[in-house]
């Protein structure tokens, strides 16, 4: 088991205090990323590969609810949890150095090019029904509430969100910040070698799902029926998830349209925002935050839906 101390990561959605007592099981798959960075496309590629049908038996937030939400009471969750008789695979944004690192249990980190993942971000803003997210959050112990002023132009966000956040140093996640996205997946890139840390690429899983999707399956330890895999590959796809978004979509009670969750687009979509300064001024703040093999990394394109 881990014995550094955890870095504490809070927000008006999340708490990651909510990892401390909970009982982990051997076989546990965590899947840790930042916001839209594929966090729904890999939960909906372990379940698959666990029930190994596309048919899955409850919508994916059920069968993999994000642990410490405060939308929902921790004893519940906790419950759900407890309940699951299968491999269970448990959803979080919280870094790897904010949650117990159990060498029994399997944790998935996905990167994604910052700059899409802001975007995605902005657009998903846009998709939040304002007004069922404050009931839920005046039921809960969040420290702040979302505003319903107009968001700002996309270019607007997208240069705000690369700039230094005065919260990034105290342990506190602020879903606008350059820094805790680079912090959660750099610090995913130190431990990649260690046996049950698994880092993927959004770009990768553009590429090639089925081979990304036979690797997991591999490095999980799971044998599939090759009778059903083309039908388990068919359903992680873009299209196919898109078509089945209120069975699939997260947080589906404060969304405007769980369809639109699944947005299409191309990878460098958010580069047509941005002049060249504006791209300067990001290279250059991401330059001091993480070195350059990891950068070079992080930062490949694809095209691809998002």
């Amino acid at each position: 088991m881990m014995t550094e101390a955890l870095r504490r990561y809070r927000s008006s959605e999340h708490d990651s205090v909510r990892w401390d007592e909970f009982p982990l099981r051997d076989g546990d798959i965590v899947v840790s990323t930042p916001p839209k960075s594929g966090t729904t496309w890999v939960q909906m590629m372990c379940a698959l590969l666990i029930f190994q049908t596309p048919d899955l038996p409850q919508p994916l937030e059920v069968l993999s609810p994000w642990l410490d939400q405060l939308r929902t009471p921790q004893e519940e969750v906790y419950a759900r949890f407890a309940e699951q008789k299968h491999r269970r695979v448990i959803k979080t944004h919280t870094p790897l150095d904010g949650l117990p690192l159990d060498p029994r249990v399997s944790y998935i980190v996905v990167a994604r090019h910052p700059l899409d993942r802001a975007l995605s971000l902005y657009h998903q803003s846009a998709n939040i029904d304002v007004k069922r997210m404050r009931a839920f959050q005046d039921g809960s112990d969040s420290r702040s509430r979302p505003v319903s002023a107009p968001l700002p132009s996309a270019r607007e966000w997208l240069r705000y969100w690369c700039l230094p956040q005065p919260t990034d140093d105290q342990g506190i996640a602020v879903p606008a910040s350059l820094h805790l996205t680079v912090h959660h997946l750099y610090d995913a890139w130190e431990r990649r070698t260690q046996p049950n840390v698994r880092l993927l690429h959004y770009v990768d899983l553009c590429a090639d799902l089925a081979g990304q999707m036979a690797a997991l399956a591999e490095w999980l330890g799971m044998t599939v029926n090759e009778s059903v895999w083309p039908d388990l590959v068919k359903a992680a796809t873009f299209d196919e998830m898109k078509s089945h978004a209120e069975r699939l979509a997260p947080d589906t009670e404060i969304l405007k349209d769980p369809v639109k969750f699944f947005r299409s687009g191309r990878s460098g979509d958010s580069r047509d925002f941005l002049t060249e300064d504006d791209l300067d001024a990001y290279r250059k703040r991401i330059g001091e935050l993480a070195p350059k093999p990891f950068l070079d990394w992080l930062h490949r394109e694809a095209t691809c839906h998002q």
